[in-house]
């Protein structure tokens, strides 16, 4: 169903895939919008090493939600701050590519649990993520992003 990697000699492993998903704090979401025209959105993103599944978080409302609800199927890609060999002027880097459904989170507390993790990917400021969980947390919806299909490559752009 899926296409395999057509340079594969820069493949990634799965367990380098999943250390990109885990430290990068964004990527871009494709779905597919309004008249069929593509709409791509850059979003923070949560990878739950209990259930392999990404978690984000949006207003409960919009044109990504109407996106989701007219087609589940969506892509998501990540890729990290890259590196230069000594003595190179090319930058090395590796990149994510998910093929994957989205749904919405409607438990509660599982909207909790993944809005606290988002949080403490960017800070650890405990008096900051406990002013948001109280004031933001009934505005937000959350997203679970099941994978399907998922690669990555590290490219050199020279």
């Amino acid at each position: 169903m899926f296409r395999g990697m057509r340079r594969f000699k820069q493949q990634i492993s799965e367990e380098e895939c999943i250390r990109i998903l885990k430290e990068e704090p964004r990527g871009v979401l494709s779905m597919i919008g309004d008249d069929g025209y593509p709409y791509g959105i850059p979003l923070d993103h949560w990878y739950d090493e209990a259930d392999g599944k990404l978690y984000f978080h949006c207003a409960k409302e919009g044109h990504k939600l109407d996106a989701i609800a007219g087609c589940d199927k969506v892509s998501y890609c990540v890729y990290d701050q890259g590196y230069r060999k000594d003595g190179e002027w090319a930058l090395n880097i590796n990149s994510v590519v998910i093929f994957g459904r989205m749904k919405l989170v409607t438990d509660a507390d599982r909207t909790k649990e993944i809005c606290t993790n988002l949080c403490r990917k960017f800070t650890d400021d405990e008096a900051y993520l406990q002013k948001e969980l109280t004031n933001a947390l009934p505005r937000v919806q959350c997203l679970e992003l099941t994978i399907e299909h998922m690669t990555g490559k590290l490219v050199n752009e020279s």
